[in-house]
């Protein structure tokens, strides 16, 4: 752990593994900056705010830019956050994912595995971006979001497994991987 002296962690946040967080940086209460399967990057001037998931993945480092809002209740795992990005509370971006410079993600919006989100584009309130360059869907909009999804390869990105791994074999997996005696 590298926490630059100018930068604060709340007393209650967890921070554990290999994480880097830059100059002026704030970490709140609760949150969790989890370096244990790999790197987390985070730039100057960052706010991880309350409740917030920030999670490295092996062969996916979780890097956050300068000046990014990260906000409360939000998962990021194992992606690129580029400098002057606002993501909103309870947001998620997914592994392989790029949010672009001065990109917004609202309230509960998704960045999806492996899907680039150009510079400056926003993704409304409860919206899905997918693909590389990103499309935007709505909620209503599911089979579209699949057409564009399905060949992004969540279950091989994220568990290293072809799609229709049975649960059982997954979760062996994932359970391996956070076994703290190995």
């Amino acid at each position: 752990m590298d926490v630059h002296p100018s930068a604060s962690v709340a007393p209650t946040a967890v921070v554990t593994g290999d994480v880097t967080i830059g100059a002026r940086s704030r970490v709140l209460h609760g949150a969790v900056l989890n370096g244990d399967l790999g790197p987390v990057l985070v730039g100057s001037h960052v706010v991880v705010m309350e409740h917030a998931l920030l999670r490295g993945r092996p062969g996916h480092p979780l890097r956050v830019g300068d000046a990014v809002l990260v906000g409360p209740h939000t998962h990021l795992n194992g992606t690129t956050v580029e400098d002057e990005v606002f993501v909103a509370t309870g947001a998620s971006m997914f592994p392989g994912s790029v949010a672009g410079t001065g990109a917004e993600l609202r309230i509960n919006s998704v960045l999806h595995v492996n899907s680039r989100l150009a510079p400056g584009t926003v993704v409304p309130i409860g919206w899905i971006a997918a693909g590389d360059p990103a499309e935007l869907f709505s909620p209503d909009r599911h089979e579209d979001l699949w057409a564009v999804q399905e060949p992004l390869d969540f279950p091989g990105t994220v568990y290293g497994v072809p799609r229709g791994t049975s649960m059982r074999e997954i979760m062996r997996r994932q359970c391996a991987a956070y076994d703290p005696t190995t």
